[in-house]
């Protein structure tokens, strides 16, 4: 279990029927989470914002004071923006920050070796998993999301964690096509990180599918992991999908390796609960 009591920035304040109250730096967010199926304690009164899921899909904020447009927290020696989406979201996992100091640790660990450590980060939304492996040293991060907004995200990000001197590159791609071209130039990664939606849609409307579609990327990126590799870390918040079925699936793909799965998890301050947050898996040479 990813469990991370390292930010300052962040906090996970209460949790209770559907919802979790957030504190963002001084800033307190209201927002839903299917996961929490236990009551509040209390009645919340002592927020900035409210997250309202709409019964029609989607939802709206509505909000108790005026809200800056963006604001930024910082992890570590990182500088994200956050800023609240029309689908909920504000442009963080926090809970994956624990996958970041992973990254961190592996990239140090690979270059105290090594002269050069290209990484690639899929389906990499706003970019803390790429300025994370950036930060700790990587020669070169390639960054492929199939939205160019959350791209443009992403290299806010690199300016505000101040690596713009660094080597990243932002490419608006489908994962599956890019790993295939990738392939064909004979180009190869020391890391590889992807965080590949439930269901999705590539920048030429091509259809993603987590049960159908996980597999092919398996096979697809085992093609482009270097031979002296230093890790592949993966996440997943598809719903009925378990660290288990992850588990067997790269048992089966990655025969011999040293393979590690289990939950992403948040720290609940009231009650002293785990807030779950999806799952992890990880591959490393044995």
């Amino acid at each position: 279990m990813n469990l991370n009591n390292n930010w300052k920035d962040y906090e996970c304040i209460k949790t209770g029927d559907g919802e979790k109250l957030e504190r963002w730096k001084d800033i307190i967010l209201v927002r839903p989470d299917p996961q929490i199926i236990w009551k509040k304690n209390n009645i919340w009164n002592n927020y900035d914002a409210h997250y309202h899921r709409s019964t029609s899909g989607g939802g709206y904020w509505e909000y108790k004071k005026e809200l800056p447009e963006y604001w930024t927290i910082n992890y570590k020696e990182l500088t994200f923006k956050v800023s609240p989406t029309n689908f909920k979201h504000t442009g963080i996992f926090p809970e994956q920050s624990s996958n970041w100091d992973y990254i961190e640790e592996k990239v140090k660990e690979y270059m105290t070796t090594h002269k050069e450590m290209h990484v690639l980060n899929l389906f990499a939304y706003t970019g803390c998993a790429t300025m994370a492996a950036s930060s700790a040293g990587a020669t070169e991060v390639v960054h492929v999301d199939a939205s160019k907004g959350m791209n443009d995200w992403a290299k806010e990000n690199m300016h505000l964690s101040k690596l713009d001197n660094n080597t990243i590159r932002f490419i608006t791609d489908d994962a599956l096509k890019f790993l295939d071209r990738e392939k064909r130039r004979g180009h190869t990664y020391q890391g590889i990180i992807m965080d590949p939606p439930s269901y999705g849609r590539g920048p030429n409307k091509e259809v993603w599918k987590f049960e159908k579609d996980f597999p092919i990327l398996l096979d697809k990126v085992k093609e482009v992991l270097d031979k002296d590799y230093s890790f592949l870390l993966i996440s997943s918040y598809t719903t009925g999908i378990s660290h288990i079925s992850l588990s067997n699936i790269l048992k089966k793909e990655f025969i011999g390796q040293k393979i590690e799965t289990g939950e992403n998890t948040l720290p609940v301050t009231e009650d002293n609960l785990i807030l779950p947050c999806g799952i992890y898996g990880k591959v490393t040479k044995n």
